[in-house]
């Protein structure tokens, strides 16, 4: 198991929750502190909607097709920052294949491993993260649910709790 305590941390945003979902949104939380997100202009193909994902991400399709970045751009820059990396997501089973569904309609091969969070986290991360999970999204006041956003708070949740579980070793 790789321990570390600052992973690369990605979160997506889609269009619904269904498997006709797509992404429309994508976030990382770097190890050095920085951070990327990007709309994704949804392909011409990608007609699915959900208005309770739009209420939740409060992105709406005329948002999208404003200010979303081609596909091309957004797979370009991910492999760019995370070449030969893994990254991490606490959603894996739905950002995984939205990343996947993402690469394949930019003609993109990713350059990058996706792996489940509860790879890196302990027994002991576990049991402390929803609670620490609420102290974090107070102490962050971050207002808005987004792919960035959210992979900070999913990052600064894993700080603490591993910080917390070397603190027990001792």
């Amino acid at each position: 198991m790789l321990r570390t305590n600052n992973p690369l941390i990605i979160d997506v945003e889609a269009s619904g929750f269904g498997p006709t979902s797509y992404p429309i949104e994508v976030g990382l939380a770097l190890d050095d502190g920085n951070h990327f997100c990007s709309l994704i202009l949804p392909a011409a193909s990608w007609t699915h909607w959900d208005d309770d994902a739009e209420k939740i991400h409060r992105v709406s399709r005329d948002i999208l097709e404003t200010y979303g970045k081609p596909m091309q751009q957004v797979t370009h820059t991910l492999n760019k920052i995370l070449a030969g990396k893994t990254v991490y997501t606490d959603g894996w089973v739905v950002d995984k294949p939205w990343l996947t569904t993402l690469f394949f309609e930019a003609r993109t091969t990713m350059n990058f491993q996706v792996s489940a969070l509860e790879m890196i986290l302990s027994e002991q991360q576990m049991e402390r993260w929803h609670d620490t999970k609420d102290i974090v999204i107070k102490d962050l006041n971050l207002s808005r649910h987004r792919a960035s956003c959210d992979a900070v708070i999913i990052q600064e949740t894993f700080k603490r709790t591993f910080k917390d579980s070397q603190n027990d070793k001792k």
